[in-house]
């Protein structure tokens, strides 16, 4: 889902983070939504606008309205790499703001899209994570120095890592409003929390205490055994080379007559 079309928290983070500094923010065609929810929480947020032409072959052919009017402001963009063929006129864009002698750049990612191939786990596996993050930071610096990078909810803690020192890059998280939106609901003594997996369980369950917590050990591979039991099958194996099945949740996948 494409982060615009999330609930409005998103936009409660974006305005914490230009709480203290009015920001001219650029924003492209699919923040547009989001950018406008933002401007109108906070005075210090002043919206401008991009031309996002194309020429005949499908090129962008690309325009920054008032560019002279920037000089020496502290300015943001909203990107949204939500599938590949929008990143390149993005990031033209983005490479473009910092050499308009602004005081300072903040790239605003909220969804890291490569995060799911952030590894390799056999030869010729591209880790598109790190080639993202290589790209990212090699953004000009402005007057005021690196540019800043803002993202939530990174996939693995690793990706941190990936980025160059010539990128200043703030993880946020948006566990903490959740926290608290959950918390104003009248039946929050009656929620749970649940993790897909044990990963997820580790990064986020100390921010979550407030709440039952669980998680899901092994849940996707007894869904599956299930549908195929019904579909007829008569024998089902599972290999896996990294199994964590806490609190004896192994015993989940032993022979049962009944099932």
């Amino acid at each position: 889902m494409p982060f615009c079309q999330l609930d409005g928290f998103r936009s409660d983070l974006m305005v914490r983070i230009f709480l203290y500094i009015l920001v001219r923010l650029f924003f492209c065609a699919e923040t547009k939504a989001l950018a406008q929810r933002i401007a109108a929480e906070s005075d210090s947020i002043e919206l401008r606008s991009i031309s996002w032409r194309t020429f005949d072959d499908g090129f962008p052919n690309l325009f920054i309205p008032n560019a002279h009017g920037i000089r020496g402001q502290h300015v943001a963009f909203l990107a949204s790499f939500s599938s590949p063929k929008v990143i390149f006129e993005q990031l033209s864009i983005i490479y473009a703001l910092p050499k308009l002698f602004i005081s300072s750049f903040t790239l605003v990612l909220p969804f890291f899209p490569t995060g799911t191939s952030e590894r390799m786990e056999d030869e010729g596996d591209v880790a598109t994570a790190f080639t993202l993050a290589r790209i990212l930071s090699n953004i000009p610096a402005s007057r005021g120095g690196p540019t800043s990078l803002v993202t939530f909810d990174i996939h693995a803690l690793q990706e941190r890592c990936y980025f160059g020192d010539n990128i200043l890059p703030c993880f946020e998280s948006g566990i903490p409003l959740l926290k608290n939106r959950l918390q104003e609901l009248p039946d929050s003594d009656n929620i749970a929390i649940a993790f897909p997996d044990d990963g997820a369980w580790k990064r986020f369950h100390k921010q979550l205490q407030h709440f039952p917590t669980f998680g899901k050990s092994g849940g996707t591979l007894v869904e599956c055994q299930k549908i195929l039991v019904n579909h007829g099958a008569a024998k089902i194996s599972a290999y896996v080379t990294h199994g964590i099945f806490p609190n004896r949740s192994w015993e989940r996948f032993e022979y049962d007559d009944g099932d």
